[in-house]
């Protein structure tokens, strides 16, 4: 019985029409009929009542839905490697594995909805429309995913390279432009995790206690936890003892790079217990928190993404070189002209980048402050090489000023598209997994702008007419 019917039997209704209760006589003596004001009615939730529906999970999904986009997009791929991991074969017993394509679709497609969390993507596995409809049914954890994702770089970095090498065939990329920006993002790990050297000592010492303590206790448990819970607890105990060991390396070694630049400073440094590899960094919002430094080589034309790379350095001082023989490695082929802003300003890579190929468009240092005292930037100096010489002449002409109007739209935007798809904070720890996650928004980045460049120059082409034609 519906809730409306209930409602209508506990209060029957009098009469059809509503009757006034009584008449009332107002101050002249005459009778006034009091108005009654009808209850009012609406659609009640009903839970409770049983249904029967007949759809699929491709009919609960709108046609134009970007989810059927990410799987054309995935179809596409070769990820037979993944495939011949399997093994699980027709005839022999064993339970089937998980589709990889659709673990790999599930990270894209969550890669560009903002989501970097294996449990939350997990949940939404259940509970969202789209994320149904790339599992189809397919069993799926947050373990499994979490593993899945980190343990993709080497076949996430070819997928980047051939997707890149077919655009350039293509002729959608012409590498004439590019520029490159860093953008530090917040690391897994707290900022009190960060001890000294004698404190990380003293720690691994008390972790290596622990660890041979639980070790005992699971040759000796009296059946307090079961066997599992026992290796459980000693797995997690040896992997906080590597990490603290890893710290003690890092310390020492950021120790050398702090006494260098100040003698007597190498006391100072610090490593985290939770991240080793992490490093206190200077946010956007002028705070420190521990931090990577990414970065971004794009495509000025396309706006593809042609390199990234991943450090924990608190600068971006160096970083051209590495990145200009990335692309050449990667597509055999060196941008024409390579944009940065002042903070890869330093003369050395100015000059070793300048060896590699490109042209580098990078601002002159104090050139404002040059010019106020009556001096040209652009001239050389003496100490100059030839390429530092090119540079500067460079940055006086009317392309040089040109061009490097190009940087902000360029690499700022794809700053600004990683940022609008949740790349505040990685959720995993080390150089090397935080490098994989980070594949996952540039190949769903560069799949999508690479399908949308195709379409555009069919458009142009007239294709569109002469396929429906």
């Amino acid at each position: 019985m519906r809730r409306t019917e209930a409602f209508m039997l506990q209060n029957p209704p009098t009469s059809l029409f509503p009757v006034a209760e009584s008449d009332a006589a107002d101050d002249d003596g005459a009778l006034v009929t009091p108005l009654v004001t009808p209850a009012p009615r609406f659609n009640m939730p009903e839970r409770f009542q049983g249904e029967f529906r007949a759809e699929s999970l491709d009919q609960r999904l709108d046609a134009d839905h970007d989810a059927r986009l990410v799987w054309k997009l995935v179809e596409g791929l070769d990820l037979s490697v993944l495939y011949h991991e399997i093994k699980a074969v027709e005839g022999q017993p064993g339970r089937n594995p998980s589709d990889p394509r659709v673990l790999f679709a599930l990270w894209l497609y969550a890669s560009l909805d903002g989501v970097g969390s294996a449990r939350k993507l997990e949940k939404l596995c259940h509970e969202h429309r789209a994320y149904e409809w790339l599992r189809g049914g397919v069993p799926v954890n947050y373990h499994l995913l979490a593993d899945f994702r980190v343990e993709q770089q080497e076949l996430l970095d070819q997928l980047m390279t051939d997707s890149l090498a077919g655009l350039l065939r293509e002729g959608l990329v012409d590498l004439e432009t590019t520029a490159q920006d860093g953008m530090r993002i917040r690391a897994h790990a707290g900022a009190n995790s960060f001890r000294r050297q004698p404190t990380l000592q003293e720690a691994q010492e008390e972790a290596r206690r622990h660890v041979n303590k639980l070790r005992q206790d699971l040759q000796d448990q009296d059946g307090k936890m079961t066997k599992r819970q026992a290796k459980a607890k000693e797995r997690a105990a040896r992997e906080r003892l590597e990490r603290i060991s890893k710290a003690l390396q890092n310390v020492k070694e950021i120790a050398k790079q702090r006494e260098i630049r100040t003698k007597g400073d190498g006391d100072k440094a610090r490593a985290s217990t939770t991240d080793p590899e992490a490093r206190t960094m200077k946010m956007p919002d002028s705070g420190f928190r521990p931090a990577y430094n990414i970065q971004f080589a794009t495509d000025a034309g396309s706006g593809l993404i042609v390199g990234v790379d991943v450090t924990n350095q608190g600068t971006d001082s160096g970083q051209m070189e590495p990145m200009i023989k990335q692309i050449q490695e990667r597509l055999d082929e060196t941008p024409t002209h390579h944009l940065t802003d002042g903070g890869f300003s330093s003369l050395a890579d100015i000059e070793r980048t300048a060896e590699v190929g490109p042209m580098v468009i990078t601002p002159i240092k104090e050139e404002k402050k040059m010019k106020e005292q009556g001096l040209d930037p652009y001239a050389a100096k003496k100490s100059d090489s030839p390429a530092l010489a090119a540079w500067r002449a460079r940055m006086g002409t009317d392309l040089g000023k040109t061009l490097y109007k190009l940087r902000a739209q360029t690499a700022e935007l794809t700053n600004a598209r990683m940022r609008n798809r949740g790349l505040y904070q990685v959720l995993v720890r080390g150089l090397a997994k935080v490098k994989a996650c980070l594949l996952w928004y540039v190949l769903a980045h560069n799949l999508l702008r690479g399908e949308l460049l195709r379409a555009q120059k069919a458009k142009s082409m007239g294709l569109p007419n002469q396929k429906s034609a």
